[in-house]
């Protein structure tokens, strides 16, 4: 199915974070109210169809800090050549996995490896029933939250968090800080060229709970567990109200 029209109405709704009468939340209910699940392994065709295999994983995850670089250092150095397809074989050093790029920011190494440019822990379907990412695999055999194993962006996409600071007319400002969707505007410039991607694509948009729902655990580190108990009382008062307006357009067929 094509992807739908970006523009379109969305419902935004705003409340003071609960833990910081300093800053305030301002999330798309749209999205979060949506059918949207990553279908990585099940129709993703890639953002690139050069590499159709790989999913978004594509151009490698540029680190957030070097506290989420050396986070994930922890849990490389705990993949084998049985979990990391393009594992060394030796003990893995940092140039194994990480690359600067032109602006000299960090970021996981792409390898064309079998012919398809990706993140270097992007194991190819030729692995078997470890294909995907080696360090979200990690997490499943660890029995901990993907969101601790892999770089901040990874787990994060396709929501997206962004940040402002807000004036208001008695020379007073709080911080904003906005939940939403991870559209292709996201990727820069470059997102409009993609060749696939899932956000407004119905071929994703079919998991029978919202998004609210099913990335509980990573809305709930982005927004800490107070404003989203808060999140999950507004995104029920608006299903609730069957507003035509609260669906995304991916969402109806």
């Amino acid at each position: 199915m094509p992807e739908v029209d970006p523009v379109f109405p969305r419902v935004w709704v705003e409340f003071r974070d609960p833990a910081d009468s300093e800053q305030m939340f301002r999330c798309d209910l749209t999205w979060l109210t949506s059918s949207w699940t990553c279908i990585f392994g099940s129709g993703c065709a890639g953002i690139y169809d050069t590499s159709p295999d790989v999913g978004c994983c594509t151009l490698g995850a540029h680190f957030s800090d070097d506290e989420d670089e050396e986070r994930v250092a922890g849990f490389v150095a705990q993949l084998t050549p049985q979990t990391w397809q393009q594992h060394p074989g030796r003990e893995v050093r940092v140039e194994d996995w990480v690359e600067i790029d032109d602006d000299g920011d960090r970021k996981t190494a792409v390898s064309d490896f079998e012919g398809q440019p990706a993140c270097v822990f992007s194991n190819r379907p030729s692995f078997g029933d470890r294909a995907g990412c080696a360090l979200h695999g990690l997490a499943l055999d660890l029995g901990l939250k993907h969101l601790e194993t892999k770089p901040d962006v990874c787990w994060q996409l396709p929501i997206r968090r962004t940040y402002r600071t807000v004036e208001v007319g008695d020379d007073t400002s709080y911080l904003e800080i906005s939940i939403g969707e991870y559209e292709r505007s996201g990727w820069g410039p470059g997102g409009h060229d993609l060749d696939w991607y899932c956000t407004g694509n119905t071929d994703a948009h079919v998991a029978p709970d919202p998004v609210y729902v099913t990335h509980e655990d990573e809305l709930t580190e982005l927004m800490g567990a107070e404003a989203y108990a808060e999140l999950v009382r507004l995104c029920d008062d608006r299903l609730r109200s069957r507003s035509l307006l609260a669906i995304h357009p991916a969402s109806r067929h």
